[in-house]
């Protein structure tokens, strides 16, 4: 993805401040804020990637949005303006999560579904969880209809195929393998 790498470099450096001045917890809530912000607005995507914008613009904007951010977030938006690299805000703000979640010793686990987990899906998936890594994990849940149903879950470098796609491939592998004919 384009920008990643400069993207986990601002992340970096703005955890590190946000531990200088001990307020990386703050940060981090803005950073999921912005995520979710932009994400669900296209509009607010095509503003920022807009370059017809004025950056003078675009800096108004995200202070009237995110009006409530701690004075560190704002400061990354002054030095993303400055440097010209407003377009990869969504991917520091990703990384900057996934690097606390890091620093925190939390663990995402991103849970395929046929359909939105509802609470007592996630709280037996949060068991599987602990049954095969022994910690409780971030859910991240996505939606794939194309796995019919059931799961599939990935930690770390763990994955665990639940899923009924999963199975009835199995199952018709099994039969394509199986030469054995029933007599009748």
């Amino acid at each position: 993805m384009q920008g990643s790498r400069a993207a986990a470099r601002y992340a970096k450096a703005l955890l590190s401040l946000a531990q200088d001045k001990n307020v990386t917890g703050e940060v981090n809530a803005d950073m999921v804020l912005i995520s979710k912000t932009i994400k669900d607005s296209e509009e607010l995507q095509a503003f920022l990637k807009s370059p017809v914008v004025k950056n003078t613009m675009k800096k108004n904007a995200l202070l009237e949005i995110f009006k409530s951010v701690n004075g560190v977030t704002s400061g990354l938006f002054e030095i993303l303006i400055e440097n010209n690299r407003l377009n990869i805000l969504p991917l520091v703000a990703s990384s900057y999560e996934r690097l606390y979640d890091e620093m925190n010793g939390v663990q995402v686990a991103k849970v395929t579904t046929a359909i939105p987990l509802t609470p007592a899906l996630e709280a037996k998936i949060q068991q599987k969880v602990k049954e095969l890594t022994g910690n409780e994990a971030k859910i991240e849940n996505i939606v794939d209809e194309s796995i019919i149903g059931g799961f599939i879950l990935r930690v770390g470098d763990i994955q665990y195929n639940g899923s009924v796609k999963s199975q009835l491939t199995g199952l018709k592998r099994e039969l394509q393998n199986n030469t054995y004919v029933a007599k009748i």
